[in-house]
């Protein structure tokens, strides 16, 4: 998943990262099933898991497309865990303005990939939340666009009217939605989890960031829901293109093929979602989303208990 935002998680759940890849492998006969990132090599011999399962940290970033990531912010962090045995996707979001340790000082999380791309992306979330993690995907605002136009479109309802203007913004940023149930296509999926406020505050979540990232994960319940209907299923093809331009991933292919098996038990209704608890607070004059780290380590506990490895940072 490679362009400005990322809700960009949608696509990279591993159910449509596992079909794409390996109907492109087959359809296009290419030599390597996963986007790559030539810095960071997938195993060509990963350690299998004796769980049947795989956890990846899934990054959207602030950029016009992937080839232009480098020295950008991430907007979207969710640390996902998938069981090849019963189909089950958790989904943890970390508030991109989370107060953590980077790159040696207190700072915003979203800015670990500005100082060190990926690899600092991964070692600021593991040394958060005290896990071990050795895989991820990074997508743009793109691949929703693609896929949600190549499904003719996502049923949702936006809660409120959403009105943003910046034409200073590459691409020129202009939203436009009104509320209520209805169909969007890619370029209004893309406005409706981009907004976060109007241009004078007055409309937006009342929980700011973490009422967005709720929005997300009810977006991409639905999108995945509705991309695996049986009239969408034969729409795939159309999509290995979009999966190839704006996904890059080190998830080996062992693991890809078995996502690929467990595509059919995948039920969206039961996706676990979840936030990092705490709250919006300034300290000078910047935002920071400072986390309950009683409250977070509890969840994390749930969510990836026998995967923590080391204590979580205070």
């Amino acid at each position: 998943m490679k362009k400005q935002f990322i809700t960009v998680f949608i696509v990279s759940l591993i159910a449509f990262a596992s079909i794409y890849a390996v109907l492109a492998n087959t359809i296009f006969d290419e030599e390597e099933v996963v986007a790559q990132d030539p810095n960071n090599p997938v195993d060509e011999e990963p350690i299998e898991n004796d769980k049947n399962e795989l956890i990846f940290l899934l990054l959207g970033v602030d950029a016009k497309d992937l080839d232009h990531a480098k020295g950008t912010r991430t907007d979207t962090m969710m640390l996902t865990r998938v069981n090849f045995d019963t189909g089950k996707i958790s989904l943890l979001s970390i508030p991109r303005d989370t107060r953590t340790m980077v790159n040696g000082r207190l700072d915003k999380i979203n800015a670990a990939h500005a100082y060190g791309g990926v690899d600092m992306s991964m070692e600021a979330v593991s040394d958060l939340l005290g896990i071990d993690i050795d895989y991820y995907v990074l997508v743009d605002y793109q691949v929703v666009k693609d896929v949600v136009d190549a499904i003719g479109g996502v049923d949702v309802e936006v809660p409120f009217d959403m009105k943003y203007d910046d034409p200073t913004a590459d691409p020129p940023l202009h939203i436009n939605l009104k509320a209520g149930f209805q169909t969007l296509n890619g370029q209004e999926a893309h406005d409706f989890l981009r907004f976060r406020h109007n241009n004078n505050f007055t409309v937006g979540y009342p929980e700011g960031d973490v009422g967005r990232i709720k929005t997300q994960q009810y977006f991409m319940k639905e999108l995945v829901k509705q991309t695996l209907t049986p009239k969408n299923i034969l729409k795939i093809p159309a999509l290995i293109k979009t999966y190839y331009d704006n996904v890059e991933t080190n998830i080996p292919l062992n693991y890809v093929l078995k996502g690929a098996a467990m595509v059919n038990k995948i039920d969206p209704d039961l996706m676990e979602t979840a936030t990092i608890p705490g709250e919006g607070e300034y300290i000078g004059d910047i935002s920071y989303f400072i986390y309950d780290g009683e409250q977070m380590q509890e969840l994390v506990n749930s969510m990836f208990g026998d995967y923590i490895v080391e204590p979580m940072v205070p």
